[in-house]
């Protein structure tokens, strides 16, 4: 119980500070939003240019954009929380109290869970009331989606976390770039088919490929490719093994130097 009243006391402490400030819960909710108002409305456009029977299409896209924020929110949701750390000076007294580093990263994990319910579910509502198109459509083989691309974004993350240990407050603006720079590689708007030849192994090498790939599958012919989301799951466990022995490491090496009391500074 006592590792458990730990993570929910990092918890606690970050919920306070949403409770008290409404820009912070606004802005959770304010670019999933955005990116669906804006995508949305392009896709009603083709389909009222090209005629209905792009609705597959649209509907893949739409998912695709949904889906893609997950990973987002899940992203900037463990990232930015270890930042107010950093930005408050308090990454030092976090690591002199009781809590230890994996139960640190479960809490990130866990308000990066609440993050992203809070920017992906008024986005996905939107598209139900503005566009007529119903995530839920595509089956409870969603949850498995969305649990991978989740997963793909704390390991990306975690990875931008270690550099911060490593390189002080100079890597921070990797938190913002990191994912959203994989997005064109991601497969996330077109199938991998679309992509260059030479460039394919390498999209394959990323679990949203997988994901979105199978998303594809689902919402054009109702089919579950579970080839792609073995992939996907192998591939995140593999992603974030290393991004764990990284984080490690850097950690380690952060506290015998003494760097965790100066990041940020």
């Amino acid at each position: 119980m006592k590792p458990l009243r730990r993570i929910w006391g990092l918890m606690y402490r970050h919920l306070c500070v949403y409770r008290g400030s409404w820009p912070r819960l606004l802005d959770l909710a304010y670019w999933p939003v955005l990116q669906m108002t804006i995508w949305g409305f392009t896709s009603r456009y083709f389909a009222q240019r090209v005629g209905s029977d792009i609705a597959v299409t649209i509907g893949m896209l739409l998912g695709g954009v949904l889906l893609w924020e997950t990973a987002l929110r899940a992203h900037l949701g463990f990232a930015t929380t270890f930042l107010e750390e950093v930005w408050s000076r308090n990454l030092g007294h976090i690591f002199i109290s009781p809590l230890r580093p994996w139960e640190m990263l479960a809490g990130l994990m866990a308000m990066s869970v609440l993050r992203t319910a809070c920017g992906v579910v008024p986005a996905a509502v939107l598209a139900a009331l503005l566009y007529h198109f119903n995530i839920l459509s595509v089956g409870p083989v969603l949850a498995l989606f969305m649990l991978n691309l989740m997963v793909m974004g704390w390991w990306v993350a975690l990875g931008c976390t270690s550099l911060i240990l490593s390189q002080g407050g100079g890597a921070e603006s990797l938190v913002w770039s990191m994912l959203a720079g994989l997005a064109p590689i991601a497969a996330v708007y077109y199938p991998v088919s679309a992509m260059p030849h030479w460039l394919q192994p390498v999209v394959l090498a990323l679990p949203a490929a997988h994901v979105f790939e199978g998303l594809r599958a689902a919402v054009a012919h109702g089919v579950i490719r579970w080839d792609h989301l073995a992939w996907a799951a192998g591939l995140n466990v593999a992603w974030a093994s290393a991004a764990v022995a990284l984080f490690w490491s850097q950690f380690q090496a952060a506290r015998r130097n003494g760097a965790l009391m100066n990041i940020g500074e």
